[in-house]
């Protein structure tokens, strides 16, 4: 019988290492892999099919490395030989030691696993040639205890991985990690090639090229002079008002997709002047209007 694996009189207290320390499992297909990519995008630190003989080694060199306010995730794998034996004992070491830890165990219906193993072409860890329905009922029934003493149990089948990812934020993540979108805004020469990182990109070569102007080609779209420039033209101004437009719609569409990070590039010809005056404009804009991500302003063929 595999051992309890929560200390007697309830959950275990509190470690002075590491801040959260959370053990993820459950069956194959159900998910182990995306959820541990959401722990990362925490800030935890990630660990992926660790024996479970050396968690608590593991924890011990945590401690060692200094990074005793350090979040986190360990992938356990329970299905090897012997396993209920070795992982029960290993976390029972944790108990004993009074090392505070959660166990997430996800699991999926048998359709939503058959469905999954079948896009992906991949064989079930227990196949071992027969049918794919008896490789996850074999491992339903390995898996049975741990799921029984799990401290969450999350049915995946109809998550999508923005749901799971909300679902890891709420229960596992602080204040501080509420969703949020890295968006960086790129100003770019075309003449250097586009961001190979841009998810969207902006032409601005048909706006008036202060390079032209001679007192305005030394200075960049940061100077005072080329924003006075560019803002005096009714295109500047009608071009902004549907860029901002446009960007708005998509920002809140992004975040709902749970998209982690989204890159705008602005270009012109040589990158100096309308793209910078552009990517500032809306740059200051995101921060303005759209609260659930982070801005950052990058001007990529310039020395500024």
């Amino acid at each position: 019988m595999m051992p309890d694996l929560r200390p007697s009189g309830g959950a275990p207290r509190p470690h002075a290492g590491t801040s959260r320390f959370v053990i993820v499992t459950g069956l194959s297909g159900a998910g182990k892999s995306q959820t541990m990519k959401c722990f990362e995008d925490l800030g935890f630190f990630c660990v992926d099919n660790l024996p479970p003989s050396l968690i608590a080694k593991f924890v011990e060199l945590v401690d060692q490395a200094g990074t005793r306010t350090q979040r986190v995730a360990l992938m356990l794998d329970v299905r090897a030989e012997a396993v209920f034996g070795e992982a029960g004992d290993a976390l029972s070491a944790l108990n004993e030691a009074e090392i505070a830890y959660e166990v997430l165990f996800l699991e999926s219906s048998d359709q939503a696993l058959v469905r999954r193993f079948s896009e992906t072409r991949r064989k079930h860890p227990l196949d071992r040639g027969g049918r794919l329905m008896d490789a996850i009922a074999a491992e339903r029934a390995q898996l049975a205890p741990f799921k029984e003493r799990a401290d969450y149990v999350w049915d995946t089948s109809a998550m999508t991985l923005s749901q799971l990812k909300e679902r890891v934020v709420q229960t596992f993540g602080a204040h501080s990690d509420a969703p949020q979108m890295h968006t960086s805004v790129v100003a770019f020469g075309f003449k250097n090639g586009v961001p190979l990182d841009a998810d969207l990109v902006f032409d601005v070569r048909f706006l008036p090229n202060p390079n032209y102007v001679p007192e305005l080609k030394p200075l960049t779209g940061a100077d005072v002079a080329v924003e006075q420039y560019l803002e005096a033209m009714p295109l500047t101004a009608a071009y902004l008002r549907e860029l901002f437009r446009f960007v708005d719609f998509l920002i809140p569409q992004f975040v709902e997709e749970g998209k982690s990070r989204l890159t705008i590039a602005i270009g012109c010809t040589g990158g100096r002047h309308r793209s910078i005056f552009i990517a500032r404009r809306l740059a200051a804009h995101l921060q303005e209007r759209h609260t659930g991500i982070d801005v950052t302003l990058h001007f990529r063929d310039t020395q500024e």
